[in-house]
Formats: structure tokens, sequence, C-alpha cells
């Protein structure tokens, strides 16, 4: 036999060894099969262990027109050297003083969900702090609701009440502008709950008025009251 008859022979040997080695019908082994699982199985459980993007909430808007506008108005106004000089607005204090709760102490679970629905908080309940015999009330009975808004609800309640609850007050001409402590703290009176659209005049039982306290970090009425007015505030000229 010759030398090419030899190679000839060498490499269609070598040919049969390669595709008896190779799986029938392109299958890839189970091995490697089992391998490729794993991988595509670490894979998924790296993608459901990564954390969901958080949801972006916007900011309140009068939050952001305090920033904007408030901040250097005042700053200019009063001649402020700091911004943390500038006054702010710490909380919202909503408070429903209930007289004839001591008769029907049913009006209480309704002004708890009033005042649920026009602050977005749970309110509590307040209780008499001594007994007076005049008015048929003793020691530690429910006479009231209050609730205290920090934060984004604060922005947000503010919001609602000087661009829709207080244009729908009856005969509306504005604030007193003459209701402040002192010490910058300004107190609202309403007199009925139904000039918020929260409330739902067809499911009222009982009418009854509240006192909106807005508590700032200003050292005077004036500055108080330059600053509520700029968010809005309606004050009578």
């Amino acid at each position: 036999m010759s030398k090419k008859d030899d190679k000839g022979a060498s490499q269609d040997s070598a040919k049969k060894d390669k595709a008896a080695q190779q799986p029938k019908g392109g299958k890839q082994p189970k091995a490697d099969q089992k391998g490729a699982q794993a991988k595509g199985g670490k894979k998924e459980a790296a993608e459901a262990a990564e954390p969901e993007a958080p949801e972006v909430v916007p900011e309140p808007r009068l939050r952001e027109k305090y920033n904007k506008q408030v901040v250097a108005h005042l700053m200019k106004r009063f001649a402020y050297k700091n911004p943390m000089q500038v006054p702010r607005l710490k909380k919202i204090v909503i408070n429903v003083g209930l007289g004839d709760a001591v008769q029907n102490p049913k009006l209480l679970d309704g002004a708890v969900d009033e005042v649920a629905a026009i602050s977005g908080q749970k309110p509590i309940i307040t209780r008499a702090r001594k007994s007076i015999a005049s008015f048929k009330l003793r020691e530690n009975m429910p006479i009231g609701v209050t609730v205290t808004l920090r934060r984004e609800r604060m922005w947000e309640f503010f919001d609602r009440l000087v661009s829709i609850g207080l244009p729908r007050v009856r005969d509306f001409r504005g604030i007193s502008p003459k209701a402040f402590d002192g010490a910058g703290n300004y107190t609202l009176g309403l007199k009925e709950q139904i000039v918020f659209p929260e409330i739902n005049f067809d499911k009222v039982d009982h009418v009854h008025g509240m006192n909106i306290t807005f508590v700032t970090s200003a050292k005077t009425n004036e500055e108080a009251k330059e600053m509520l007015g700029m968010l809005g505030m309606p004050f009578r000229s």
C-alpha cells in the first residue's frame, strides 16, 4: 500500500472517531444541558433578587414654591444673612370641639371619620381635663377630635385649604390678619366642615366648626404673616 493510501485511511478513521464523539441530531449532552440550565436559573434568580426602583413621589406644590420663591423673598424682605433664619411652617393642628358629644357620644365617630378624610391622617379623641357640673361634664369624658399634620400631609392640606376650602366659604372676603398669638402662630376658625370637598354633605349628621392652627418658626407676627401670605393665605387688607 502506498503512503497516500495510508494517509487517506488515517484521515477517514479520525473523522469517524470525531463523529462518534458528537451526539446524534446535534443535541447537547445532558451534562452540558444541566450546566446551561443552572446558569440560566442563577441569572433569573439574580434578576428576581434585584430590588425595584423606588417610585418617585412628586414634591408638594406649596413646598416647592416655598423653597424656590418664598425663601428668597423673605431673605430680601427682612435682610436675613443666613437661609436658616428664614421662618418655616413647622406643623398644622386641626382641632374640633364637640360640646354636644356629652349628650350624644356618637357624634365623635362622625367627626373622626370627617377629620380623617380632610387631613388624610387618623385623628385622636381629646378628653376633658376636669369636671364642670354646670355643663354636665366629667373628667376624662371625650369631647373633641384633634390631628397634627407635618411634612407632606401638612403641605397638601394647606394647598387644599387655600385653593379649594376657603373659596367655598359663604360670603368669603378674606381672613382676619389679627389672629396671630404674638409668637408667629396663626389660628383660623371655620364654622362648617362641609367647605372641604372630601365631605359628602348628604352623609353629614352634624355640622360643626373647627380651629386650624399654623405653627411657624417665625419670631414675630409680621414675619409669619409675610410667609403665610406668600404661600397663598388670603388675608383681608
